[in-house]
């Protein structure tokens, strides 16, 4: 069984260690915390250079050097804390950092709030037990084969035709009915490959869809999202050997991940609302009356300067968005507005949980928004790279990786 570290403060308080436990329970793994003595924490105290005021705090790190100094066994790590804490939120992303600095354990960090359940932890518990199990697998850097990838979005449904490591077919549609879509752009895929549903030799697939369809089409590979996408990213990117930072800022959620040589070790996903996500992009172009597809055009010209949206809500930013066109700000300057503001949040929301790496690659639908990638560039000081069909990286990641099984 798989054994994840978890380093924590409040979780008992709370009332929600249950449902971390219930969620690790379901992906096969069990939480277990490294053992240490009051010597121990005075010790790592010293060492670590800070003096918390929680008493829990200074266990997290004491655990986290147990785990440093290999004097306690574990395959992987979760940190977590209140997301209401200052001091606790200093020590989680200070630990995450210790931790891969004097490790090679994946990890992720997550702040909790009172109402957590398991099935928000059941895709970052998944992807932990993942990279251990499974690190021959996603350590492959070539397809073989003829196989397909299923990416069953909250947006949109994507399917992906590869042989030989090469992409012979790929098609895209909403996400209505996850059967449904799923089979349409699987047809459309084989259509343009030129093959016939019998020739396909394994299907992978993932996304918040994954388990339905890896029934329905007897999947060889169902695997959750955030490995297989940082899988597909790096191998269109080509950058599976070496470091890379991959952004994925989704119709519902985002993800940041890091790779070595295409193998995660740290993400983190989500979002405080989605004012930071593709969603509120449509929701500006839809209030624009534009198009979604133009509204990158439209951002690369403008100036976010003259129409700032400074809202973590989508509520909120939406009223920014009414007051802006009010004053008769052009659609150009509101448009880009819109593109930072999602930058921004991401930037302050998920890249402060990692330590950025480069390249950084970005990827997902809203790569193909030039005023988003235009926004990213800016924050972070230099431009990502967009790889061709990044939109697609589920669904090749998902290929890919099926051939694992042949």
């Amino acid at each position: 069984m798989i054994r994840i570290a978890q380093l924590s403060c409040g979780t008992e308080y709370s009332g929600i260690q249950f449902e971390i436990e219930k969620a690790a329970r379901s992906v096969g793994a069990k939480i277990v915390y490294p053992d240490v003595s009051a010597e121990d924490i005075n010790e790592a105290v010293d060492r670590f250079g800070f003096d918390p005021k929680s008493p829990q705090l200074k266990l997290m790190i004491a655990r986290a050097v147990q785990l440093a100094d290999d004097r306690y066994d574990a395959d992987a790590v979760f940190i977590t804390t209140c997301f209401r804490c200052a001091e606790a939120s200093l020590v989680r992303n200070e630990l995450r950092r210790f931790i891969q600095e004097n490790t090679r354990l994946p990890v992720v960090t997550y702040s909790f709030t009172e109402r957590l359940k398991s099935s928000q932890l059941l895709t970052r518990m998944e992807a932990l037990v993942t990279i251990v199990e499974r690190k021959d697998l996603l350590s492959r850097t070539r397809q073989t084969g003829l196989t397909a990838g299923l990416d069953s979005g909250s947006s949109t449904t994507k399917a992906v035709i590869m042989k030989d490591n090469k992409i012979l077919g790929k098609s895209w549609a909403s996400t209505g009915d996850v059967v449904q879509s799923a089979t349409t752009v699987l047809k459309e895929a084989m259509e343009q490959a030129d093959v016939k549903p019998k020739d396909i030799e394994a299907i992978g697939t993932t996304g918040y869809g994954r388990f339905t369809l890896g029934k329905y089409f007897n999947a060889k590979l169902v695997q959750e999202e955030l490995t297989v996408n940082s899988k597909g990213a790096a191998w269109l990117a080509g950058k599976q050997s070496g470091e890379a930072t991959i952004i994925d800022i989704g119709g519902m959620d985002n993800k940041a991940i890091t790779v070595r040589d295409g193998i995660p070790d740290n993400f983190t996903m989500g979002g405080v609302c989605a004012g930071a996500s593709g969603r509120f992009l449509e929701m500006t172009a839809k209030r624009l009356r534009i198009n979604i597809a133009d509204l990158g055009s439209y951002a690369v010209k403008g100036n976010w300067i003259n129409a700032k949206m400074n809202s973590y809500c989508s509520v909120f930013g939406i009223q920014d968005l009414v007051t802006t066109l009010g004053e008769g700000k052009p659609f150009e300057d509101v448009a880009a507005a819109a593109c930072h503001s999602v930058a921004e949040q991401v930037y302050e929301q998920q890249l402060q949980e990692i330590d950025v790496r480069h390249p950084i690659i970005q990827v997902g639908g809203t790569s193909l928004n030039a005023g988003l990638v235009k926004a990213i560039g800016e924050i972070l000081g230099e431009p990502p790279i967009v790889p061709p069909d990044s939109q697609y990286i589920g669904a090749v990641g998902g290929a890919l990786l099926s051939s694992g099984f042949l």
